[in-house]
């Protein structure tokens, strides 16, 4: 027969479920309105930002701190608080107990909150998937992407959730064989067949989309999306709209335009004919004043020859 469980063992297992659960919720919150997110403008200079423990800016403390976990900024009469204050209503540095290492927001001195949101923070791996920013390297809210659910700074969501649905590939078919992709992931931007959808290391729940066989995100089905496919421009650039392009290099479209069109736009090609041509009537006429130069010689020659018969039949 198994032995019988005591009441320490059955503590600890309820604990790890309970943790377990609360990891797999932690996907599901939204962190837009979560109390360790909210705005807060900071009493000293001003500034919207991030709920903090202290001013990213001046390190200044609030006057009205907000719990990051159930959100109040002043304790009741209650008596789930750690530190007793029967009849009196506390607000400010006497109503909070800890700060979040993860969130960096006060956390009430409240047993359940203390006890509870270290575990459940939806902060807790909150580093942007575009700057790898963590919460303590910038001032702003973290916001999740409405596609891939990973995690954004205040900087780069709008920019990043613009070119989420691109495909790491240049056709909607499957990774794995040649048939068309029904599900698509946005997290690893692939797409794949109703075969190759189906994973045995990561298992499908019942009525729920197949998870991703690479990375185990739940995929959606392509033809719901807006998926578009990478584009490859291959060639020289068509215009020469860099100013750092100094030797006139403006792609072989804009050099037939060019030439097309009669000139006026410089370019090394036109440069280099001018040279050759430059060369080639200098060397030109050097030869042809050689060969002058000859000439005239070759007649001072013959004259001064005449000249000296005709001196010797005188005489």
């Amino acid at each position: 027969m198994p032995k019988k469980k005591t009441g320490a063992r059955k503590k600890a297992e309820s604990r790890k479920e309970r943790e377990k659960q609360f990891r797999a919720n932690r996907d599901v919150i939204d962190v837009a309105k979560h109390p360790c997110n909210f705005n807060m403008d900071c009493d000293k200079c001003q500034r919207k930002q991030k709920n903090r423990a202290f001013c990213y800016f001046c390190n200044s403390v609030q006057k009205l701190p907000i719990c990051a976990q159930c959100g109040k900024t002043k304790c009741m009469k209650s008596s789930d608080c750690v530190i007793k204050h029967p009849g009196i209503h506390t607000t400010g540095m006497a109503m909070v107990g800890a700060v979040c290492d993860f969130c960096e927001a006060w956390v009430c001195h409240g047993r359940k909150c203390l006890s509870t949101h270290s575990c459940v923070c939806p902060l807790t791996d909150a580093d942007c998937i575009e700057c790898d920013r963590a919460v303590w390297d910038h001032g702003g809210r973290i916001f999740r992407c409405s596609f891939c659910h990973n995690f954004l700074c205040e900087d780069d969501q709008f920019e990043h959730q613009a070119s989420c649905q691109v495909l790491q590939a240049e056709t909607y078919k499957c990774v794995s064989c040649n048939r068309l992709g029904q599900h698509s992931c946005l997290r690893c931007k692939a797409c794949y067949c109703d075969d190759h959808a189906k994973s045995k290391v990561f298992k499908q729940e019942k009525g729920k989309a197949p998870p991703c066989p690479k990375c185990g995100h739940e995929t959606q089905e392509t033809k719901d999306l807006s998926m578009s496919t990478r584009t490859l421009k291959f060639g020289r650039k068509a215009g020469a709209d860099d100013d750092d392009d100094d030797d006139g290099a403006s792609g072989y479209d804009a050099y037939w335009k060019n030439l097309a069109s009669g000139g006026g736009q410089r370019d090394d090609y036109g440069d280099d004919d001018d040279d050759d041509d430059d060369d080639e009537e200098e060397e030109d006429e050097d030869e042809e004043e050689d060969e002058e130069e000859e000439e005239e010689g070759e007649e001072d020659k013959a004259a001064d020859s005449v000249a000296a018969l005709k001196l010797d039949g005188a005489a």
